[in-house]
């Protein structure tokens, strides 16, 4: 894993389908289609194995919280408990860059994982992206597409 793309915490349709992005109206399988081909028309275990043979990881900043709905505006912050992405990290010596899908997830991970890190992970580059969730309607898919051409760049 080169890249790794982190979301704050998945939806109710993508807890209850066991699939990151279930949701059909979030952006993020479409965007992932036109940057490497691993769109919504495929299988999820196709689009995985895309995600995987182009070197980008897909997991959450959190592993645990509380909140009603798949809103984040609706995550309790004192009830939030981060995945161990030290261990990922150490894990993965060819990792470089950390990209957020929205704010929710840079900011848990600012609150909640970063002091847990050593200086061993100094290096790597931190990029927030436009959230691909469907309650992010105010930036227009293009703008959205185009902010997430940064993972092609981070990857070459």
């Amino acid at each position: 894993m080169r890249v790794l793309v982190l979301g704050s915490m998945p939806g109710e349709m993508s807890l209850r389908m066991q699939q990151y992005y279930a949701h059909r109206q979030n952006a993020f399988w479409k965007i992932m289609g036109e940057l490497i081909g691993a769109g919504p028309e495929l299988t999820y275990v196709e689009r995985v194995s895309l995600l995987q043979a182009h070197g980008i990881g897909l997991w959450d900043v959190m592993q645990s919280c509380q909140r009603s709905g798949s809103l984040d505006s609706a995550i309790q912050n004192k009830s939030i408990e981060a995945n161990d992405l030290k261990q990922l990290y150490a894990s993965q010596p060819s990792l470089s860059h950390v990209f957020f899908n929205g704010a929710k997830a840079e900011e848990a991970y600012r609150r909640h994982v970063l002091a847990t890190l050593d200086g061993n992970h100094a290096d790597l580059l931190y990029q927030r992206l436009p959230s691909t969730s469907p309650a992010h309607a105010g930036m227009p898919y293009a703008q959205k597409l185009d902010a997430w051409r940064q993972i092609l760049v981070a990857l070459s």
